[in-house]
C-alpha cells in the first residue's frame, strides 16, 4: 500500500485542481449570463422553437394540398352554417 501522507497529498491536489475547474467553469457562466440575459435567451428559444413549427407546417401543407383544401373548405362551411341553414331552411329552422 502507499504511503498515507502520500495519498492526502494527492488528493488535496485533486481536490484543488477539481476546484480550479469548477471555478472557471462557474466564471464563464456568470459571465455568459452577463453577457446575453435570462429573458434574452428565453425570447431566442422561442422564437427558433416557432420557426421550427412554421416551417414543419409548411413542409406539411406542401405535401398535402388536398387535405389543407379540405380543412378550408370545412372551416368555412362552419362558420357560414347559420345563414346557410336559414337558407335551404327558411322558417322551418325558428320551430
Amino acid at each position: 500500500m502507499s504511503d498515507p501522507r502520500q495519498q492526502v497529498i494527492e488528493d488535496r491536489r485533486l481536490r484543488d485542481a477539481s476546484r480550479a475547474v469548477l471555478d472557471a467553469d462557474w466564471a464563464h457562466v456568470r459571465a455568459d449570463y452577463k453577457a446575453k440575459g435570462m429573458g434574452a435567451r428565453a425570447l431566442a428559444r422561442i422564437s427558433a422553437g416557432a420557426s421550427d413549427v412554421f416551417e414543419e407546417a409548411r413542409d406539411v401543407a406542401a405535401d398535402n394540398k388536398g387535405a389543407l383544401a379540405a380543412i378550408v373548405a370545412a372551416l368555412a362551411l362552419w362558420f357560414a352554417r347559420h345563414p346557410i341553414l336559414d337558407a335551404v331552411l327558411g322558417d322551418e329552422r325558428d320551430g
